[in-house]
């Protein structure tokens, strides 16, 4: 087969992993040295890094044929799908020519399973040393871990990549269980422990060798079985805490031709993975436990956003005086966020704060006005009201997908 027509087979094949981003890797460039490619490059817009920049990735996997048959994947064993693989080197020749045309930053390689967990692995792991060891490349490289395979092998891919992620694929183990009776939950969380360990082993040593130093992420599909929002965003907690990632992605699932019936027929509202992004960004950055974002159904508020509906449901709070409140409570009124807050504790130092200095600063006025008050501004009776102020402002329309958060 022709390398183009593999990779229009293997890039479209990997469209289902959300986990691609750059996020967190160090800056490295090849100016001046031996070597070849950098992580602050521009091209095509595939992800964002944390300052902004948008950078491009090959996406591709290093083939779809696989042994498993999980049943909510394009790629199971029983899938009627074109099927195609790339040899290692294939991938190193199409990662340096895409670079070489400005086309992209870096390379996000997975692969179904063939022969084996270690023997894919192997490959994955033969495709970072050959493009850092051989070429000189210093551009960016995830890798998807392969759960099963030997720990010595994950360890040796956190040395050549800069992230790598091992996705959970599903909510609870009885989930995966029933849909992906070949995986199982203990090797996937054993995997991520081996990641764990190995940047703890690096952390606070300068001279130590490098390991995943963009850290390691998740992927988790929503709405292919019937687990509420409660359990995913708890999921994704203890994930945070017991395991030091640097994301979950949330990704709505999508269904696939000739889907077996253990799976829904039809996707679930796209609106609902972007709630748990936005509710996820409060968890990472805002200080929000799982259980405060919660309803009483298990289940996120589709018509407004996380942050509003805790502020909703917590009216005994606000409205706070911002020249008064403490920090990590001014981030929990509805439009301010965390860059704003500390303009504002900043300019509180020099002066009492005004409701123009809000506009000021940008703030979105027309949701923190009934939750704040400043020198010249006292939210009127009438604005309180929970029920008035949910009608207001619930949002007309579901937004299009803006999952990628921070």
């Amino acid at each position: 087969m022709q390398l183009i027509a593999k990779l229009g087979i293997l890039a479209d094949a990997a469209k289902y992993d959300a986990s691609c981003a750059s996020s967190g890797a160090p800056k490295r460039s090849s100016r001046g040295r031996d070597g070849l490619g950098a992580t602050n490059g521009m091209g095509i817009c595939h992800s964002y890094t944390p300052d902004g920049r948008c950078v491009s990735l090959l996406k591709v996997l290093l083939t779809n044929f696989c042994l498993y048959d999980c049943q909510y994947c394009v790629n199971r064993r029983s899938s009627n799908v074109p099927r195609a693989r790339f040899s290692p080197e294939e991938v190193v020749r199409l990662t340096l020519d895409f670079y070489r045309r400005n086309c992209i930053s870096g390379l996000f390689l997975s692969s179904g399973i063939i022969r084996s967990a270690d023997y894919t692995m192997e490959q994955l792991i033969r495709v970072a040393r050959l493009l850092r060891e051989e070429h000189g490349f210093r551009g960016y490289i995830h890798l998807k871990t392969i759960p099963d395979a030997d720990p010595l092998l994950i360890e040796e891919a956190g040395r050549l990549a800069d992230r790598l992620s091992v996705n959970i694929e599903l909510p609870t183990d009885a989930s995966l269980e029933r849909l992906a009776p070949e995986k199982r939950a203990s090797t996937i969380r054993q995997a991520m422990g081996v990641i764990h360990h190995g940047q703890q082993a690096v952390a606070g040593e300068p001279r130590a060798p490098r390991f995943t130093p963009a850290g390691q992420s998740t992927q988790v599909i929503v709405g292919a079985d019937a687990t509420d929002d409660s359990a995913l965003l708890r999921n994704a907690e203890s994930l945070y805490q017991g395991y030091g990632l640097r994301r979950v992605y949330y990704s709505a699932f999508s269904p696939i031709p000739d889907s077996p019936s253990s799976v829904p027929l039809a996707a679930p509202p796209l609106l609902r993975e972007h709630r748990l992004y936005q509710a996820d960004f409060l968890l990472r950055g805002y200080g929000y436990k799982a259980g405060e974002l919660l309803g009483e159904t298990g289940n996120l508020a589709l018509d407004i956003d996380p942050k509003l509906a805790w502020a909703l449901a917590n009216r005994e709070v606000f409205p706070l005086d911002v020249n008064r409140a403490e920090p990590a409570l001014l981030a929990r009124i509805p439009g301010i966020g965390l860059r704003s807050v500390q303009r504002l504790v900043a300019l509180r130092r020099e002066r009492r704060i005004r409701y123009d200095d809000l506009i000021q600063l940008r703030c979105v006025l027309d949701k923190a006005r009934p939750f704040i008050v400043t020198s010249d501004y006292r939210p009127a009776q009438a604005e309180l009201r929970s029920g008035l102020l949910r009608a207001r402002l619930r949002e007309p329309q579901a937004p299009v997908q803006m999952g990628l958060w921070g």
